[in-house]
């Protein structure tokens, strides 16, 4: 290829990079705004009470809540507050490993994982009964299990080609996360006060239970940094179980009723996201002191500033009329697993009092 094409190819590259950035700023603004405005909202209260009661990170799911209930937010808002949702919250749990040093922690050690492989293989056979107990189809039923168990909307997207789902089974499954994932990260800090719950006992019952990754640090901020740390812990061991789950349903994906007899690859970056080995890098770089502490409290209000904007983006996301759409029995479904997991976590924790 001439030079000149080579270059103009370059140039092109660029201008479509440029406009892709270009249009995520919108959305981004939006977020950050109702960050600062939950920021400065908090900082009211904080003076009002002497306490902040209600942290800026649940105020901006809130606020985003009720802005999208208004509003829905065009083509011009929404990639930006996509990019807001998952990746700026991604990028916030990955800073937050450079906070944690594994010898903290480690006496936690083999007991607390497999505590948390028993749960997820318990957690799974249970929302799988229930589902296919009030009738749902096979697929859909393995989709919930795993959405549930695992680590909600990432599950479900890691699991639905391996076993061939329709996109009506995905959205079935997905639908409902969203909103019960807010309902979680907002009503799971009740719990400390009403459970006494030592700040180990609840990052430990928020890792087991709370979908996302992400979505942990948000139900933990307010607990305080030992919460944080634990439960994020407990919940990437929870999030690593979709290996080996990935890899036995991609065996018996072709046995399965209706499948096409050929399962489709499992990649490895589909099961251990990428701000997961960030995470447990920054971690080890901390541990082993290669990151000074000098650096950790900055990367750590950093953090808290992402969580923030996330949380913007997360209400944003959520529109409370699709209940309305989302059909009785997978309501069911996905509720009575959630329940039941939050019961045997709550069992669980007792242990580590």
């Amino acid at each position: 290829m001439p030079q000149r094409d080579v270059l103009a190819a370059e140039k092109e590259q660029t201008a479509g990079h440029v406009s892709r950035l270009a249009g995520l700023v919108p959305g981004i603004l939006l977020c950050s705004f109702v960050a600062i405005l939950s920021s400065a909202l908090e900082g009211v209260e904080a003076r009002a009470l002497g306490h902040p009661y209600v942290e800026a990170l649940v105020i901006a799911i809130l606020v985003g809540i009720a802005v999208r209930s208004i509003w829905a937010p065009s083509d011009r808002w929404q990639a930006g507050i996509a990019f807001s949702a998952k990746q700026l919250l991604e990028a916030a749990v990955m800073l937050l490993g450079a906070s944690i040093s594994f010898a903290a922690i480690a006496s936690s050690g083999v007991m607390l994982l497999g505590l948390v492989a028993a749960t997820v293989v318990v957690a799974l056979g249970i929302s799988f009964g229930i589902s296919r107990a009030l009738g749902l189809p096979l697929r859909l039923s393995i989709l919930i299990a795993c959405g549930n168990s695992i680590c909600g909307n990432s599950a479900i997207a890691a699991v639905a080609p391996i076993i061939g789902a329709d996109s009506d089974d995905i959205a079935s499954s997905i639908s409902f996360t969203a909103i019960l994932g807010v309902l979680t990260v907002l009503g799971l800090p009740l719990l400390i006060p009403l459970l006494q719950l030592t700040a180990t006992q609840y990052g430990i019952l928020a890792g087991l239970t709370v979908y996302a990754v992400p979505q942990v640090l948000a139900a933990t901020v307010p607990a305080g940094l030992l919460a944080t740390q634990m439960g994020t812990l407990v919940k990437l061991m929870r999030v690593l179980m979709l290996g080996p789950v990935t890899i036995v349903l991609s065996l018996i994906a072709p046995r399965l009723p209706g499948g096409s007899g050929a399962a489709k690859p499992v990649g490895f970056f589909r099961f251990v996201p990428w701000f997961i080995l960030g995470f447990l890098a920054l971690a080890t770089l901390r541990s082993i002191e290669i990151v000074p502490a000098s650096v950790v409290d900055p990367l750590t209000k950093l953090t808290g500033f992402l969580t923030v904007v996330s949380m913007a983006a997360l209400g944003l996301g959520v529109d409370i009329r699709v209940l309305a759409g989302v059909g009785g029995r997978v309501t069911a479904a996905v509720t009575l697993s959630l329940v039941l997991l939050l019961g045997i976590s709550l069992g669980l924790v007792q242990l580590f009092h």
